[in-house]
């Protein structure tokens, strides 16, 4: 069964927009783009490692 006091407990409001912005660009998160544009440069450096058998 819950229990809802100690829910409350743990509650934390969710982040404002503008707060929300800065704590992910603080992250340094990579996206798909910069996988691929590493991943790319691997190839590049290496094209022997990557071929197809």
């Amino acid at each position: 069964m819950i229990n809802f006091d100690e829910e409350l407990k743990k509650y934390k409001p969710s982040l404002e927009v503008d707060q929300a912005e800065e704590a992910i660009q603080r992250n340094d998160l990579r996206d798909v783009v910069d996988i691929v544009e590493e991943m790319m440069q691997e190839v590049r450096r290496d094209p022997k490692r990557f071929r197809q058998v």
